[in-house]
């Protein structure tokens, strides 16, 4: 009886001791482990993380300078003028644009051809990222008309293609080197 008194008189004093506060430990290392103890996070901590998806401006990019030929009057002349590219980084959720071409009139100095005696002619379009770029064959003429039109996009996208010009000489032009500018713009 007197054994079982003394292991329950134990087990009551090594409780006792586990609750005590840290204070009652002499041993330094006894404060160091509880307040290391005290500063560990209770549970499974959450973090919560962000980024940021920039987005920039659409722009366009086409040669400065294309060279159509030459020929007799009453015959056509034309060339593919290098590409055109369209750059959408407005990072939009439903993108769209349009992109348009108008031409001044071609002139010598003195003489004159008009510009709706020219003809645009997007023809192949390659894309990335997700646009449906849709082109149009149209004649020229002073005022801007859409030769692509990128509909259904999301995100950044581009589209790219290579025009052909190609202008009727009229039977009655005067010789010499004919001069226009071609416009071309996307919104």
């Amino acid at each position: 009886m007197r054994r079982s008194m003394t292991m329950a008189f134990a087990a009551a004093a090594a409780i006792a001791a586990a609750f005590a506060p840290a204070a009652a430990f002499a041993s330094p290392n006894a404060t160091s482990f509880h307040q290391a103890a005290a500063a560990a996070p209770s549970g499974d901590p959450d973090t919560t993380l962000t980024f940021t998806v920039t987005s920039g401006a659409l722009t366009m990019t086409a040669p400065g300078f294309a060279n159509l030929g030459s020929g007799a009057p009453g015959t056509t002349v034309g060339a593919p003028i290098g590409p055109v590219t369209v750059t959408d980084n407005r990072a939009l959720l439903s993108a769209s644009w349009t992109a348009t071409a108008s031409s001044t009139n071609f002139s010598n100095g003195g003489n004159t051809i008009p510009a709706t005696d020219a003809n645009y002619d997007p023809g192949a379009i390659t894309t990335t990222g997700t646009i449906t770029a849709t082109g149009t064959d149209i004649t020229l003429a002073n005022s801007p008309q859409t030769v692509v039109a990128g509909t259904a996009g999301s995100g950044d996208n581009s589209a790219t293609w290579n025009p052909t010009i190609t202008v009727a000489i009229p039977a009655s032009a005067v010789g010499g080197t004919y001069t226009a500018t071609l416009v071309q713009s996307v919104s």
